[in-house]
């Protein structure tokens, strides 16, 4: 006689779910267990981010940068403009001017960077040197990490999504942080 086996609820084929993947589990909240999960792959991908970036201003010849160098030579290249130290801070969202302004120092002293005095202002702009490494970067970058990525159109949309959903996230860190100073 053949025993019948009890019939599968269809909970039971599915997977136990995995538990959320944080670096503080005592931060997780059950509202929200998501966020920890984003905070931690801020956490990775930021790193991995300022790996990459050092890495490739160093494979284009400016060697010993930090990352917020690199980042600061890009964003005084950016369009051919001018731009004022506030404006720098205000666009990268860096409220310690003193760490813009001395990436700028370090910056000026290589050569990458020229400052102007216009009127009261002090401007700032990336020399021809500077703009070789800049071409000389993107160049790499397209190389190692746009080929790397291979994307199609849906993964460029995912991305673009993504890069929005960062900004909307940095508005509510901006603000919570503003919340919790005035405690």
């Amino acid at each position: 006689m053949s025993k019948k086996s009890p019939a599968k609820s269809p909970d039971a084929a599915q997977p136990p779910e995995a538990p959320p993947i944080v670096s503080s589990a005592h931060l997780v909240s059950p509202r929200s267990a998501e966020m920890s999960e984003f905070e931690f792959g801020l956490i990775v991908a930021g790193n991995a981010f300022h790996r990459w970036i050092a890495h490739c201003m160093s494979a284009a010849g400016l060697k010993d940068l930090t990352p917020l160098d690199v980042l600061v030579l890009h964003h005084v290249t950016h369009r051919a403009r001018d731009k004022r130290l506030a404006d720098i801070c205000f666009i990268m969202n860096v409220e310690d001017t003193h760490l813009i302004n001395y990436a700028l120092k370090k910056l000026q002293n290589i050569g990458v960077v020229a400052s102007r005095k216009n009127g009261k202002e002090v401007t700032y702009a990336s020399t021809e040197l500077g703009r070789q490494y800049v071409a000389r970067y993107r160049e790499i970058r397209e190389s190692c990490l746009i080929n790397a990525l291979n994307a199609d159109d849906a993964l460029n949309r995912d991305i673009g999504e993504l890069a929005r959903l960062l900004r909307l996230l940095s508005g509510i860190y901006d603000q919570a942080a503003r919340s919790a100073a005035s405690l």
